[in-house]
């Protein structure tokens, strides 16, 4: 459900900016850099996840590898997923495969998107001036 207000979660990062439109004043919200970039991070990390969930369930369920959709897939989920093969073994019978660096790599992304802006907030975090 929509807040009635128009406030998006997370637009705590904006900055409120009084904008005269005609001859009344309203109060607008309006998004930093902070906010934009805290946004691209979890954008980029839910792209990431998305696709290598998806990855994740086509090899569960065996998925025909020559099927267009399903090499898109598995070309763009690649790269993510590589740093962690080798930590525990595939198993599975015949084409249905379980995956586990695919389960890693779920569970690793969304903690470094974390992370990642946890340093945003901290480095462009408003510093109280002393006095002049």
């Amino acid at each position: 459900m929509a807040d009635p207000l128009g406030r998006e979660p997370g637009l705590e990062d904006g900055d409120e900016v009084i904008v005269p439109i005609s001859s009344a004043r309203r109060l607008h919200l309006v998004p930093t850099t902070r906010y934009r970039a805290t946004r691209a991070v979890w954008f980029a990390a839910s792209v990431v996840d998305v696709l290598i969930g998806l990855r994740f369930l086509l090899e569960l369920f065996g998925a025909s590898s020559r099927s267009a959709f399903v090499l898109l897939v598995y070309f763009l989920s690649a790269p993510p997923v590589a740093p962690f093969r080798g930590i525990f073994p595939n198993a599975g019978k015949g084409v249905f495969v379980l995956e586990p660096a695919a389960l890693v790599a779920l569970a690793i992304y969304p903690l470094l998107a974390a992370g990642i802006v946890g340093l945003i907030r901290i480095l462009a975090s408003r510093r109280p001036r002393g006095p002049s």
